[in-house]
């Protein structure tokens, strides 16, 4: 069975509360470097991620363009062979 303990309550002996310590000024400047870090790596991911896609849009308009292509070569191809058809059946 896991005993409990009441919380402890830092008081003066006047009854007021004892405020937290703030933090030093190596403790401020280290958070501040830690946040500017973080930012500055997200900002990186943003850029490559953006870099990444401008590099694959010339090859993904490529591919779409050699797709229509085909596409469109199939398409004359079964006109032609549907026209071919038809002239067959009227002769």
């Amino acid at each position: 069975m896991t005993q409990r303990h009441p919380p402890e309550l830092d008081m003066t002996l006047e009854g007021e509360f004892v405020s937290p310590p703030t933090a030093t000024i190596s403790h401020r400047i280290l958070m501040w470097a830690i946040i500017v870090a973080v930012m500055a790596g997200a900002l990186f991911l943003a850029a490559f991620a953006l870099w990444i896609a401008l590099m694959i849009l010339p090859v993904a308009i490529g591919a779409v363009v050699v797709a229509w292509g085909v596409f469109r070569y199939r398409v004359w191809r079964e006109q032609k062979s549907v026209s071919a058809q038809r002239n067959v059946r009227r002769r």
